[in-house]
């Protein structure tokens, strides 16, 4: 625990906290830019290519042998900062969690209002009529691997919100609703060099910004506390251990 943080936290009673893959890193999911992130892998094409939604339509066997490969995790549990997160809105003093990733560690620990910018690889949908299936669903793909609706026979597509799609408006406005009301602001997890979700920060007006990440953030300058560590070391404690 971090002293400078818990008080803030004490003088705090509506916090929205902000994340992304450095918050899912402690659970062993490799985050995309860091020295050992996906960006730094060797592929036939850059993964920005490949999880593009051009990639999508016009290779669309390779993107599901490259997301089940990649996307698609296994085993993985919560770390202390998802725990701790889900505790405090438990306590009534965090209102959201709205992130970046896609792979549903929030809500497995405990928390319930989340706001995922970029979709869920627990989520999947027929392009054609619209019926929802499981990650199972995709993996267990067979023939070319790509996933077809039980249904109807359409295209099953991951939701999740690739590069060149729009962000969800609904969980949009809803994130920055919740980052407007907030007297909180905690930022993990996120070199917040992707837009539009970094431009979040923009909308918070209060005085108790916390950002939390390994490397500098563009967000440093203006953050009232900052702590260049892991993030599941800076909210975790002995409450949140187990």
């Amino acid at each position: 625990m971090v002293p400078e943080l818990e008080k803030l936290i004490a003088q705090s009673s509506r916090i929205v906290f902000f994340g992304g893959a450095g918050v899912s890193t402690e659970s062993g999911i490799p985050d995309f830019r860091s020295v050992d992130g996906l960006y730094h892998q060797k592929f036939d094409y850059p993964p920005e290519v490949m999880l593009s939604h051009e990639f999508f339509v016009e290779h669309t066997a390779e993107f599901y042998r490259f997301y089940r490969e990649k996307l698609i995790v296994h085993g993985a549990e919560p770390n202390a900062a998802h725990r701790r997160l889900a505790e405090l809105e438990r306590q009534g003093k965090l209102t959201a969690v709205i992130t970046q990733n896609i792979d549903g560690l929030h809500q497995a620990a405990g928390s319930r209002t989340v706001y995922e910018l970029h979709g869920s690889t627990l989520r999947n949908y027929c392009t054609r009529c619209g019926a929802f299936y499981p990650v199972e669903y995709i993996e267990a793909a067979g023939g070319d691997g790509v996933p077809r609706c039980a249904e109807c026979g359409g295209l099953v597509k991951p939701d999740v919100v690739l590069y060149g799609e729009g962000l969800d408006m609904d969980v949009w406005a809803k994130a920055e609703a919740a980052v407007r009301a907030a007297d909180m602001l905690i930022v993990g997890g996120t070199s917040l060099v992707v837009y539009p979700a970094a431009s979040l920060v923009r909308y918070y007006r209060g005085e108790r910004l916390v950002v939390i990440n390994k490397q500098p953030t563009p967000a440093d300058a203006l953050a009232n506390l900052v702590l260049h560590m892991p993030i599941g070391q800076a909210l975790g404690g002995p409450d949140t251990a187990g």
